[in-house]
Parts: C-alpha cells; sequence; structure tokens
C-alpha cells in the first residue's frame, strides 16, 4: 500500500494535523506494508506558475518540459492508494501553497478533461483525507465564519476523479489544550470508523 502524504501546514511536524496524519499512517502499518511519499509543500515550496506554464497549457502543440513539475506531483497521486491533505485555513479558504499544489495538479487533458458538461476527471479514485486545522469554528454549532476551503477542495479535486473525500476538522485550536484535545478525539473517532482503517481493508489495498 502506497500513501501520498501532502503537508501544507508552515508549521511543520509541530501541527496538530501533521502529527494526527502520521497516527493514521502508523495505524496503517500495523496492518499492511505502508509505503510513504511525503510532499512538504511549506518546508519545499513549489515553484511559482510561469508564463513558459501557461503557455504549454493552452497550447496545441505544447513544449512538454514545461509541465515537468506538474507531472512529478501528478505522478506522486497516481500511484498511490491514499492520499492524506494536512491543511490549516487560511483566511477562509486554503494557503497559497496548497493552492499552487493544485493549480500544478489540475491539468487539462492530463487530469481532467473539458466537455459541455463540465470537467471529468481521468484520474482513479481513492481515499482521500483532508486535515484541516483552524484556530475558530466554520463548522457546527459554534461556526462563526464562512467556510470556503472544504467546498473548494471537493470541487477541485473532485474534477480530477478524486470524489471520496473525507473531511477531519480540528477546530477551535486557539482555545487552548482542552479544545486541542476534544477536536483530535473527535478526528479520531471519525477516521476509526472508515472501512480503509478496518485491517482486512488495509491488508487488501
Amino acid at each position: 500500500m502506497k500513501v501520498l502524504f501532502v503537508n501544507a501546514s508552515p508549521h511543520g511536524d509541530a501541527s496538530n494535523g501533521y502529527r494526527l496524519a502520521l497516527e493514521m499512517i502508523e495505524m496503517l502499518q500495523k496492518t499492511a506494508r505502508v509505503e510513504v511519499v511525503e510532499r512538504d509543500l511549506a518546508a519545499k515550496a513549489l515553484p511559482p506558475i510561469t508564463r513558459d506554464y501557461a503557455r504549454a497549457v493552452t497550447s496545441r502543440h505544447p513544449d512538454t518540459s514545461a509541465f515537468d513539475i506538474s507531472e512529478q506531483l501528478v505522478r506522486e497521486i497516481e500511484t498511490t492508494d491514499a492520499l492524506i491533505i494536512n491543511t490549516p485555513m487560511h483566511n477562509f479558504t486554503v494557503p497559497a501553497a496548497l493552492k499552487l499544489w493544485i493549480d500544478y495538479v489540475l491539468r487539462i487533458h492530463r487530469t481532467f478533461a473539458a466537455t459541455p458538461e463540465g470537467k471529468v476527471g481521468l484520474m482513479r479514485d481513492r481515499p482521500a483525507f483532508v486535515i484541516v486545522g483552524s484556530g475558530g469554528f466554520h463548522s457546527g454549532e459554534h461556526a462563526r465564519q464562512p467556510d470556503f476551503l472544504t467546498p473548494y477542495l471537493r470541487y477541485a479535486l473532485g474534477s480530477i476523479g478524486l470524489r471520496s473525500l473525507h473531511f477531519l476538522l480540528l477546530q477551535g485550536l486557539v482555545r487552548g489544550d482542552e479544545a486541542v484535545a476534544e477536536a483530535l478525539q473527535c478526528a479520531r473517532d471519525e477516521i476509526a470508523r472508515h472501512a480503509l482503517f478496518a485491517s482486512d481493508d488495509a491488508i487488501t489495498l
């Protein structure tokens, strides 16, 4: 089993979401041989989209060398059985580092096809878990701010074929240790209910 772990938190391994992702990987390793590919977007930032890339994307006869970074990121998804993304919520949506990764991964004729009905994903679906860390609340009875992150990621990743998305919300993280512990426990309870973390399913992937 191969797992792609994409981290977009600038806190790295000090991030609650980062540590939760490692817990998830350890759970899988208890029942299966797991190879992990880590893409840390904060520790090693992707280069910005260039004019050459923009021209290649819209060209009928592109210079394929402009797609080198995009192709590497796409292949990291294609060759894995599950995807874990750890991201903070920055100003109601995804941080710039994750948005740039998405801009490279969503590529016409490669990961999606444009049709009269809209984008059609060209990638195989696989379980994808998105850990979302936020200081405040954007979901549930305590929500005090809008959430543009989860609907955006659901639509963006769905447009390339990744539709089995599961959001693990770590909310209220600035409210102290008790709030952090409660958020983590809720997330762990959700993880435990997912079929991927049942031993039989993990072994067969």
